[in-house]
């Protein structure tokens, strides 16, 4: 048994009118169908890639917290500023810093609490 029904509707990717024998057609024809999936599935992957992006990001801050001593480097990320406005924070005393060796410095964390607070 075959329907009767013809429904006007339009395309949902290149919005062309058609004629449609079903009430749940959204594409005009195959090729339109296919373009709009692979359109669907390129933005699910940039969707995951920025999520995997944002967990790497986040990742280091956290390993950042659970250290007691830090270098340079990780203290820049820690205050968001720059690895030479930590150098120059050291350089006038306001940020105590012990160097172990020429390019060992590290920072302890009381240190940075107390220089914010």
């Amino acid at each position: 048994m075959s329907s009767n029904i013809r429904v006007k509707r339009i395309c949902e990717n290149c919005n062309t009118s058609f004629i449609a024998k079903t009430t749940v057609t959204r594409f005009c024809g195959d090729n339109c169908a296919k373009r709009a999936y692979k359109k669907r599935m390129r933005s699910n992957k940039i969707k995951q890639s920025n999520t995997e992006t944002l967990k790497i990001e986040t990742q280091p801050i956290s390993i950042i917290q659970i250290k007691d001593y830090l270098t340079v480097k990780d203290t820049a990320k820690l205050l968001s500023i720059s690895k030479r406005s930590v150098y120059r924070l050291i350089q006038t005393g306001k940020l105590k810093a012990s160097n172990l060796s020429e390019r060992l410095t590290r920072v302890k964390k009381s240190d940075i609490n107390e220089l914010l607070s």
